[in-house]
């Protein structure tokens, strides 16, 4: 895996903190899961070439990696997701003419071995994208500026009653 290391703490986020990473096995994925983890998706920002068997996505990422401190709030980025060698993708839980629709991603997770391998991109409220894939082959960059927020995702940690 390949990245640019973050540096937290800053006054501001600047090029040298944008994330990038690549994945080559199920181990490099979990990571890329953790770091889109909470990332909200429109649907209009999803695309399949299936000529170039490439499937993509823009994401508003959390970046979980940049603590705030006194003088800065949380942080969102734009971050660029690519699939290569994907054969098919299917969509369950939503309608890709649903392109308004703002998916929030909380994990990516390869199943199986190929040639049956797959990577799900699983949403809240039941929503998923399965591409079905030749290789893990994931590219993930974050660009433009990040921008302040106030809301930090949270989540359940307790065991259900």
């Amino acid at each position: 895996m390949a990245d640019t290391p973050t540096t937290g703490n800053t006054a501001a986020a600047g090029p040298s903190d944008a994330l990038r990473l690549r994945a080559e096995d199920g181990e490099d994925l979990a990571v890329i899961s953790a770091c889109l983890q909470d990332a909200l998706v429109p649907v209009r920002d999803l695309a399949y070439d299936r000529d170039g068997r490439t499937f993509i996505l823009v994401a508003n990422r959390f970046r979980w990696e940049a603590r705030p401190d006194d003088a800065r709030a949380y942080e969102r980025v734009l971050c660029g997701v690519a699939f290569d060698a994907i054969d098919g993708v299917a969509y369950r839980g939503f309608r890709r003419n649903e392109e308004d629709r703002i998916l929030a991603l909380l994990a990516i997770r390869a199943r199986g071995t190929t040639p049956d391998l797959t990577i799900d991109l699983e949403f809240a409220a039941g929503a998923t994208i399965r591409l079905s894939a030749a290789a893990i082959n994931c590219r993930v960059r974050d660009f433009g500026e990040p921008w302040p927020t106030s809301w930090q995702p949270g989540h359940e940690t307790g065991a259900p009653e």
